[in-house]
């Protein structure tokens, strides 16, 4: 009997969940077949059957979330017997029936109690306070004829009642308003995904920063000219110069995409550049691969391919994963600069603010230019601060010799 399991579906998963079944206990699988939907913390991926045989269990309900690796389905491969269905167990003789015992009689009151309406005599009005006020007659001696229980002396018996509680009442404690109780939304697995990562680089890699400032004219101006240009091509956006520049950076200076692993350094075994992409209840970080080989109109079409995929969460496991550098660009939320947490493996990131007209100085005369700082945070275990001043550098002067993207 095959057991399947919660399969692992990238480099950082750690646990999934069954979106849907497409299939059910008793169906046919042929191999490479897809049998059901598994959500990681970035996509909705395809879970296909390793051999072909009959589903014979399902152990995980749609829904739910189980680490990697754990037991999710029983598949009975072809050829294998179908195990004999278990015995019945031997009926239990059906245990007789005894008598119940009658229970016993109630006990008699004793004599000395008295039973109300035949030994208890009370006035109509007496009864009438006593039921109103939950007094319990038998507890009253009567001052009427015959030992009659009138109202008088129920009213006598409420009055005597009352100053006993009065006494016997503490001080009143001040009033207290319940605060309303605070309410808690559970977190999406992405969110629970990115906050563990997130304490995990903080908590592990030691980070430190530099910004640059980039002057942006010439960028602007060649970026304006190539999307005038006619014929059905992508507009080239300031964040793809950014991966080219980039790209372009980690050719000269390789050491900043290395990443640091127990057993040793790793060198960048390509130019991946990862492009944080917003999402509902997080981000994702697709991957351009080899991002120094490509021109600025294949890094344009590649780009928003994979940011559609990523909104839809239909990347696949080598679309964000493999990546040696990232970029996060919050320019277009007017922000001027700021400092982004290291993915890791990873052991650098940019955080890329606004394109700003600021005052600069320019040939020595002071005029006003769109400038845009960016902010390299930097694993201290690979990098110091002069490899990343290094990697600036050349970032800085790809985007304001723009004509170096072209090649």
């Amino acid at each position: 009997m095959g057991q399947l399991t919660m399969p692992k579906l990238g480099d950082t998963m750690e646990e999934g969940t069954v979106v849907r079944w497409l299939k059910k206990p008793g169906d046919t699988v042929r191999e490479g077949e897809v049998i059901a939907e598994i959500e990681t913390e970035k996509s909705v991926m395809e879970m296909t059957a390793f051999e072909s045989g009959v589903l014979t269990e399902i152990l995980l309900p749609e829904g739910q979330t189980v680490p990697v690796g754990t037991p999710i389905a029983y598949l009975r491969t072809e050829g294998e017997a179908e195990p004999a269905p278990a015995p019945e167990p031997p009926s239990a003789k059906k245990p007789e029936q005894t008598k119940a015992a009658e229970p016993a009689p109630p006990p008699k009151p004793a004599e000395t109690e008295r039973t109300v309406g035949e030994r208890l005599k009370a006035s109509p009005l007496a009864r009438r306070l006593a039921q109103a006020e939950g007094v319990d007659l038998s507890q009253l001696r009567g001052t009427g004829p015959g030992g009659r229980i009138l109202g008088a002396d129920v009213k006598e018996f409420l009055a005597a009642r009352g100053k006993t509680a009065e006494r016997a009442a503490p001080a009143a404690e001040p009033l207290v308003v319940a605060e309303k109780p605070e309410q808690l939304v559970q977190p999406s697995r992405m969110r629970r995904t990115i906050a563990r990562r997130m304490v995990q680089s903080k908590q592990t890699v030691p980070h430190f920063y530099v910004t640059v400032e980039v002057d942006m004219k010439a960028a602007g101006e060649l970026r304006t000219s190539l999307n005038a240009l006619e014929g059905e091509r992508p507009k080239i956006t300031f964040t793809d110069m950014i991966v080219k520049a980039a790209a372009i950076a980690l050719t000269k200076v390789p050491q900043a995409g290395t990443q640091y692993q127990e057993e040793g350094l790793k060198p960048p075994s390509g130019m991946h550049i990862g492009i944080a992409v917003a999402l509902d209840d997080g981000l994702v970080v697709p991957v351009l691969r080899d991002a120094d080989k490509k021109t600025l109109l294949s890094i344009a079409r590649e780009t928003k391919e994979l940011a559609e995929r990523a909104r839809q969460g239909k990347l696949k496991p080598d679309e964000y994963s493999g990546g040696v550098l990232s970029i996060s660009n919050l320019g277009m939320f007017d922000v001027e600069s700021f400092s982004a947490i290291i993915n890791p493996p990873e052991a650098a990131i940019l955080a890329v603010g606004s394109i700003l007209e600021v005052p600069a100085v320019v040939n020595g005369e002071i005029t006003i230019r769109p400038r845009m700082k960016v902010t390299m945070s930097a694993d201290h275990r690979v990098l110091d601060g002069v490899v990343a001043a290094k990697f600036l550098q050349e970032f800085k002067r790809a985007l304001e010799q723009p004509l170096s993207l072209l090649e």
